[in-house]
């Protein structure tokens, strides 16, 4: 790929479809490459929640008993939430199943998941069907704005991926894109993978002030809001948004918003993306004019999304009712189950510092009725006898949380990100941040932005952006209109190969000498390719020539080794471990050489690792690829 490959294959799209593909929610949006400012997300969908508004769907698939693609979305949690209990057992429902990707050490594309019933799946299908999905409603959508059949092959499609993802999981989504049709593996590039933070950080450089809401302007003196007006802003802004709500399109203009007349050449800002699984902090500089970003520090953050708060009410619940009865009652009678966390979101979302009227749960009549079966006393007996404070029966049937409990199931996933980037803005290359973006559906949180806010004590201004949870998915489009924007990377870990060196004595230790037709050599060497940290811009090449050990031989493999530690000796030192495998093949290009040299080619600037490979005697490609599957 060159600059003008870039272009000129981006000139063949029609439109750029972009898939946030999330862990609780997930969407698209789109915008035809004529009119690159006019992003469109996704027709209203069926269904919908109380208490949660916004264009995407939950990220919930159910399959037929004989394991077909049956509905996506609340279409999927509505209909499986009908049948009947005896019958409900047979069909696979799954949610936030996302996480297995980032959560399996060594991923493969046989990887399993669980539907609710316990049933294992194959995840690379799951993941496929909801892709398919999302292709068809994005091609249907297009149909109907352009009145005409809408030819896939006019797509660039976009699909987010967490940027604390490592390339596995990125080649597991990329797999599953080639099973559902999306694209063909004869066109890997009319698919990008699009990295969460980084989306949201190139839709927020263009962000205008009336897109936004600055914590900073209402604060008082000491640098933090007093708690009774934290929640104003984010109230204002969701009227703002109500009343924009009819139109999907978003304009974003193309001069650089009013923000950006704040921002000077060279500044700094940090994006912190609050998902359902994960959290992504991203550090971006600024080049002006034309506004291309340069990560200044490897991209980082963990399993700290809002499902940690799902997991701590199920706790609480386990804690009142027994682990048994929970785990039981989850397998017994899974639609009740979704129910009760649907309640549970709900109130979820009512949480903030300065509330004190309490929180009220309803609890699913099966869920109150099954109880007692199994325990032979009531759940109101069990809430009695449990020394769970700040959860009551309310005699209307409900579990009464107070505010104080409700905030101590937040606290353990807030704790993380608070920690996280503590640590982050303790590094010497993030000092001078001038903007911290909230983005992403849990930074809607008023207890989360009161945290980031008492943390940072004023030394940064932070931004949310109104449609907080559609940011990622608007700037994904931005990205596929132009993925050049972001110039330069930092690798996120150390990759290389093992080699031979010419031993040397002194510095080689004894026990890795090998001595082979009376020549010394060295075993087990790090070639470093790139190391971690290691600043890399798009385009930019790490050449290696490599020599078929046998004239006759057809393919070249190479094991592909990494480490989170930025220098590396020998490949078998502690942490080093063997990631991917570089295949050449080098079949058909005998040649009259004595000595054939493949001269490869790979690209760690993007957001994904690439290779390409030449034999450098004939001029002609070889056909190459890096593999960091397990199959």
């Amino acid at each position: 790929f060159t600059d003008t490959d870039q272009v000129q294959s981006q000139l063949s799209f029609v439109v750029v479809v972009a898939i946030d593909f999330g862990t609780t929610s997930s969407g698209y949006a789109y915008a035809f490459t004529k009119e690159p400012e006019c992003i469109h997300t996704m027709r209203r969908w069926e269904g919908g929640d109380p208490g949660v508004s916004n264009q995407k769907t939950p990220t919930t698939i159910l399959l037929t008993p004989d394991r077909k693609f049956h509905s996506f979305g609340y279409a999927a949690r509505d209909f499986y939430h009908d049948l009947d209990p005896s019958e409900s057992k047979q069909w696979l429902y799954l949610e936030k199943f996302k996480m297995k990707l980032h959560t399996t050490a060594n991923l493969s594309i046989d990887t399993d998941l669980h539907a609710a019933n316990g049933k294992r799946v194959k995840a690379l299908d799951i993941f496929a069907y909801a892709l398919a999905f999302f292709k068809e409603q994005a091609l249907k959508e297009l149909s109907d704005q352009t009145g005409s059949e809408f030819d896939n092959n006019d797509v660039r499609w976009v699909i987010t991926v967490p940027a604390i993802w490592k390339m596995p999981a990125k080649q597991f989504m990329r797999e599953a894109a080639y099973k559902s049709g999306l694209v063909s593996h004869e066109n890997p590039e009319q698919l990008i993978i699009a990295l969460e933070p980084e989306a949201a950080s190139i839709y927020c450089r263009k962000l205008r002030l009336h897109q936004m809401v600055d914590l900073g302007t209402q604060s008082s003196q000491n640098g933090f809001n007093p708690p009774d007006n934290i929640g104003s802003g984010m109230t204002q802004a969701k009227e703002h948004v109500r009343r924009n709500r009819q139109s999907r399109t978003f304009l974003v203009e193309n001069v650089i918003g009013e923000l950006w007349s704040e921002l000077e050449e060279g500044d700094r800002y940090v994006v912190v993306d609050c998902g359902g699984g994960t959290v992504d902090l991203t550090v971006h500089q600024i080049r002006l004019p034309e506004g291309h970003l340069k990560e200044l520090y490897k991209a980082s953050g963990g399993p700290y999304g809002s499902i940690g708060i799902d997991y701590e009410f199920e706790k609480l619940l386990c804690k009142i009712f027994g682990q048994d009865f929970i785990d039981q009652f989850k397998v017994k009678r899974p639609a009740a189950w979704v129910d009760l966390m649907i309640a549970f979101e709900s109130r979820k979302r009512a949480a903030a510092p300065d509330r004190t009227n309490p929180l009220n749960i309803n609890l699913p009549f099966s869920f109150i009725d099954y109880y007692k079966k199994f325990r032979g006393h009531s759940v109101e007996h069990a809430l009695r006898k449990s020394n769970v404070d700040f959860v009551k029966w309310s005699s209307q049937g409900m579990l009464r949380m107070s505010p104080d409990a409700m905030n101590s199931l937040f606290k353990p996933t807030i704790d993380h990100i608070i920690q996280h980037l503590t640590e982050l803005f303790e590094k010497p290359e993030v000092s001078d941040i001038k903007f911290l973006f909230l983005v992403g559906g849990f930074a809607e949180s008023p207890l989360l932005q009161h945290a980031v806010q008492n943390m940072l004590q004023g030394r940064s201004r932070i931004i949310i952006p109104h449609d907080v949870g559609l940011t990622i998915l608007k700037g994904a489009v931005l990205f596929g209109l132009d993925p050049s924007v972001i110039k330069v990377r930092r690798s996120p870990l150390t990759y290389g190969v093992g080699v031979l060196n010419r031993f040397v004595e002194g510095k080689h230790p004894q026990e890795k000498l090998l001595v082979k037709d009376g020549t010394r050599w060295c075993t087990d060497v790090f070639d470093t390719f790139i190391a971690a940290d290691q600043s890399v811009a798009l385009g930019e090449m790490v050449k290696r020539s490599y020599t078929p050990a046998k004239p006759s031989q057809q393919v070249i493999v190479i094991h592909v080794y990494c480490s989170e530690k930025e220098s590396v000796g020998f490949i078998s030192e502690s942490g080093v471990r063997k990631c991917g495998t570089l295949r050449l093949d080098v079949s058909g290009t005998e040649s009259t050489a004595p000595r054939r040299e493949i001269q490869t080619l790979m690209q760690f600037g993007d957001t994904e690792i690439r290779a390409m490979a030449v034999d450098v005697s004939t001029g002609r490609t070889v056909k190459s690829s890096i593999d960091f599957l397990s199959h």
